[in-house]
Order: C-alpha cells, then structure tokens, then sequence
C-alpha cells in the first residue's frame, strides 16, 4: 500500500512502512507543511490495526534531510514582529520526536545524504542507523546564530560524550560518514547502492520478529538514560511480565522445542 502526501511518501509492505521526505529539489528541507505531512504518516506506524511492524525512514534524492526550510514562509511564528522559533517547537516538532520516541514498533534510519540540523535529529531517532558512504551528519544552528533542537542536545552527549557533542555543536563542522560510526555516532555504514537494501533487510528482520517485545525493548533502552539501577530493575519485572503474557513469547518458546522457525504476530 503507497499513500503520498505533498511533501512525503509512504509505502507499506509485509509489515515495514517506508517514510520518505519528498522534497529533493530543497535537500528534504523541513518546511512547515512537511512536519505536519510527517505527522499524518506516523499516525500510520501508531495504528497497530494498520499492520505496521517496522518503520523506515529516508529521504529523496541525494539529501536525507537538510534542516528546517529556512526559505519557508510559515516556518516562523513570530510574536510582537520578532521570530518565536519556540512556537514552532513546541507546536510541532516536540510532539513530533516524542511520539517517535514512543513508537510502539522499531525504526530504522537510512541516512541517504547530507542530515543536517533537525534532519541530523530525525537521523539519530532510528534503532538503527545505516547511513551510504555519501552521507554526513551537520549540527548546523550555530552556522545561523541557533542552538540544537530536535532533542539532540540529550542525545549526543549520551551516544559519543560531552567533548564530541560540544565539538559538534559549537564547531558546526560536517562529520563524515564513516567517522560518524567510528564515534558511534550510527551502526552501519555501506555502498549508496546498498543502502536501502540493507536498510530495508534490517527492517524485515524486525517486522517477522516479535515485534510486540522489540517496543518494550526501546522502552527499557530509553528509560535506562535516567533510571537508578533499582528502577531499571522494576521497568524490566513490569515489562518481562508483559511479554511473558504474548502470544509471540508462547510462539517463540514452541517454535524453540519444536527445532522451527517461529511465526511471530507481534502480539
């Protein structure tokens, strides 16, 4: 099933939905009506009735995604004749990196290009990263007078430290592909030709898994930033018990006895 938007499309098949910003022509450059298309596409991966299992994301073109638009002329509310990037924040990018948190299923970046700004954001929501040789990764605010967004100001510190954040913050310097996984930055890195492939191998892999246990999964990983050792302990009783409690952990147990397959239903 394909559904297109104006400004993204989205294709769904055998359980992996494909998200891809569509604007090429500006380097997927976010503009106000592509964050809300954006939106509406997630609202697909949420629906556990629209089979969703695995969500991609990518971008058209030679960009993954190059910021906010800054050429966009509602992309800045503006409060007494002076801009409120704030606004914008608040009424439509935080909901929207915290229902990707949230997501109840697995994603996976395929990082096709320049990710900068915001895109870098998008970039690092995936479970996975795979990012072609051609890609790079840019904390461009401080190039126009801004400061990180899009959550990256909590994720860098914990995913490469506080030396590599600041440097990436402050100096707003390109970082190569390949250096991005050498600092841990993604997990893979490979050919542009092979980039979906190998993204999409990744996504399959988690839509036949169980995918119910997989979410509890990115809870646990996601929580584990601020909980105490005891908390994380609670977090993984509570959660143990309700993947005990599926169907798929019954599958996974008969598949096991039986010496088959599994055929989980991420129930």
């Amino acid at each position: 099933m394909t559904t297109s938007f104006t400004r993204v499309t989205t294709a769904i098949e055998d359980g992996v939905m494909v998200l891809t910003f569509n604007q090429p022509e500006a380097l997927n450059a976010v503009s106000q009506a592509m964050i809300k298309e954006i939106g509406e596409a997630v609202k697909l991966a949420e629906d556990p009735a629209g089979g969703v299992r695995c969500l991609v994301i990518t971008g058209a073109g030679r960009g993954f995604c190059a910021g906010a638009n800054l050429a966009d002329p509602e992309g800045l509310s503006m409060d007494g004749g002076v801009p409120d990037v704030g606004r914008i924040l608040e009424d439509y990018y935080n909901p929207l990196f915290k229902r990707l948190r949230d997501l109840r299923v697995p994603i996976v970046t395929a990082v096709n290009g320049p990710a900068a700004g915001v895109g870098m954001s998008f970039a690092l929501m995936g479970d996975i990263v795979v990012a072609a040789k051609s890609a790079s990764f840019l904390q461009a605010f401080a190039k126009i007078g801004l400061v990180p967004d899009g959550g990256s100001s909590w994720l860098l510190p914990r995913l490469v430290g506080r030396a590599r954040a600041l440097e990436l913050a402050l100096m707003a310097e390109k970082l190569p592909a390949e250096k991005a996984l050498e600092w841990g930055l993604i997990n893979r890195v490979v050919e542009d030709a092979e980039l979906m492939p190998t993204a999409l191998g990744i996504a399959r892999k988690f839509a036949a898994g169980p995918t119910l246990a997989l979410g509890y999964i990115r809870k646990m990983m996601q929580a584990s930033f601020e909980a105490s050792y005891d908390q994380q302990l609670d977090l993984e009783r509570q959660l143990q018990r309700a993947a005990g409690q599926s169907q798929d952990f019954q599958e996974g147990v008969a598949a096991f006895l039986a010496k088959r397959p599994p055929q989980y239903k991420g129930k």
